[in-house]
């Protein structure tokens, strides 16, 4: 009887300790809000903006890149906020900018061998708020970790999707978001 209640009581502990921390595990997930889009802030008076194309001014330059990341930029402001998009300069927000790093560096070593690489990639923008006259420039850049196995052209194709997401999150969140 006794190894009953014993039993039963490991079985209980177990149980309970399971729920705990499931429901520590939710509360933490539903009150961070870490990465919410929601936060997006244009006043009411803003109804256009003009996307410029995104250069190239890298050491490297990588002739994708540019057109991909203008493309995957356009394409967020479009879908997640209520603005219009133009190509006049009476725009309400203009945003320009350009690829101002784009290298490959040595990121760990294994038996005296390069093991994994670093691709960093920078972004030099500029917003111009023409409703308040105010200017903003920032720098985004973004490290890439690959097998130092893979040639760049390899890195670059397998890394491309994770590059265009990262960067172009990074800058709609710096301009929409205040991060």
């Amino acid at each position: 009887m006794s190894c009953v209640k014993s039993v039963n009581k490991k079985l209980f502990s177990a149980k309970s300790t399971l729920i705990l921390t499931s429901l520590l595990i939710l509360m933490f997930f539903s009150s961070c809000h870490v990465y919410s889009f929601k936060d997006v802030s244009i006043p009411p008076e803003v109804k256009t903006v003009k996307i410029g194309f995104i250069e190239n001014k890298a050491r490297y330059v990588d002739p994708q890149l540019s057109p991909r990341l203008t493309d995957r930029l356009q394409q967020k402001i479009t879908s997640q906020t209520r603005l219009t998009r133009t190509n006049n300069d009476d725009a309400h927000y203009q945003i320009s900018g350009y690829i101002s790093q784009d290298n490959i560096t040595t990121a760990g070593i294994s038996n005296q061998a390069a093991a994994t690489n670093r691709l960093t990639i920078g972004v030099h923008i500029t917003f111009l708020n023409t409703l308040t006259g105010k200017t903003q420039e920032f720098d985004i850049a973004r490290n890439f970790d690959f097998s130092a196995n893979l040639s760049r052209q390899q890195a670059e194709a397998a890394l491309n999707e994770d590059i265009l997401r990262n960067l172009s999150d990074d800058i709609f969140n710096r301009i929409f978001s205040n991060w």
